[in-house]
């Protein structure tokens, strides 16, 4: 069988059309969208077309939607430009410990500018325990920023329950939607956040795009000095050819989410009958319900992770340990490490994430293959 690619939650393959789209603008359409001639007003006119688009797939008015370069630099500027720009309200932040990294290292630096940060714990499903966040908030809470889904066990978060707190104490919501966006709706209509990141390479989309939802009226300090770009939010020459790409690659992606859900909750299940027809010893890291579909985290005991991986991929698997982010580092998980007192846990644990071109034939194949490589270098 040849190599299966099962790390569609570090990124994804580009969709062909959306390849298409990128190539077109490159080769036809090259104008820079603040000049004033014909060549800048028909790159305006695609880049307002991309904002409309991806504005429509949460509801939101095509204004409140900035581009950035990923989803990382969406959670900078949510949470350092919102911290900035809103200090004199207060200078205390709720997060969890099991945000990505673009949201911790944040947190972390504004730590270090005087702010202060509370992390909260999550149970052994990686859910935030709601009495928890609300005995969290004090008078000084200007800012709460919790992921939508996490990227290494794919917990779905209450993110409206939490929403509706943060208004009712008029605190701001910032979620981080980068691996729920085009599987769970979100609607910017129906559920009061603030501000939500988004990432394109997570969607069959080009990597270097991304954008941040801003609700009308909240002010917000931009990190990027230069021009106006961007309502005066986000400045530099907008990148044209990776925002359309990205708007194509959300436009499948919505078309086809319902199939998509289900087809990836489909090959999770294959996945794991096939590990026990194999009768491979796991036990699945994160929620039986209330999960992504296309991410499934297992814990194999014995194992050394990056040795599992290094053979996964000599039999052309494809995974991970975690968020790519960490990828080649020998620290365990954070997001296990909050979930489990057990250091094994995290030490022993091993993503798989599934994407629209998986088989469930290569679900068969990884399971026959990961008993295999258990039976060669498990240690006890």
């Amino acid at each position: 069988m040849k190599n299966i690619y099962a790390d569609h939650a570090a990124t994804t393959p580009v969709h062909p059309e959306a390849a298409k789209v990128m190539m077109d603008v490159m080769q036809d359409n090259f104008g820079n969208p603040s000049s004033i001639h014909t060549f800048g007003r028909k790159a305006r006119q695609q880049l307002d077309r991309a904002r409309e688009q991806l504005a429509h797939t949460i509801d939101a008015s095509p204004d409140e939607i900035v581009f950035t370069s990923g989803g990382t630099e969406a959670d900078n500027l949510a949470i350092i430009g919102y911290a900035e720009a809103n200090k004199e309200r207060g200078n205390h932040i709720i997060t969890t410990k099991i945000e990505h990294h673009a949201v911790l290292h944040t947190c972390e630096k504004l730590e270090r500018l005087g702010f202060k940060i509370t992390y909260l714990p999550v149970n052994k499903e990686g859910f935030v325990q709601f009495e928890e966040l609300k005995e969290a908030i004090t008078d000084d809470t200007i800012l709460i920023t919790i992921m939508h889904g996490n990227n290494e066990v794919g917990t779905v978060q209450p993110i409206s329950q939490i929403a509706d707190l943060a208004t009712e104490n008029n605190i701001a919501f910032h979620t981080d939607a980068v691996q729920t966006y085009g599987l769970v709706p979100l609607n910017v209509e129906k559920i009061p956040v603030t501000m939500v990141s988004v990432s394109s390479h997570k969607i069959n989309g080009p990597k270097g795009a991304g954008f941040l939802y801003v609700k009308k009226g909240t002010k917000l300090t931009p990190f990027l000095t230069g021009g106006e770009q961007e309502k005066k939010r986000r400045a530099g020459t907008e990148n044209l050819a990776a925002a359309a790409g990205f708007a194509k690659a959300a436009e499948i992606a919505f078309e086809e989410r319902e199939s998509r859900f289900n087809f990836y909750k489909s090959l999770s299940g294959h996945f794991l009958e096939a590990l026990q027809s194999e009768e491979v010893p796991f036990e699945v890291n994160g929620p039986a319900a209330g999960k992504l579909p296309h991410i499934t985290n297992i814990f194999l005991p014995n194992i050394q992770v990056e040795s599992f991986l290094v053979h996964l991929d000599l039999s052309g698997i494809a995974a991970s340990s975690g968020s790519a982010c960490t990828a080649g580092s020998v620290e365990p998980s954070h997001v296990l490490s909050a979930m489990f007192a057990d250091p094994k846990r995290a030490a022993s644990s091993v993503r798989f994430s599934f994407g629209k071109d998986n088989t469930v034939d290569q679900m068969k194949y990884m399971a026959a293959e990961i008993r295999k490589i258990m039976a060669r270098i498990t240690t006890v």
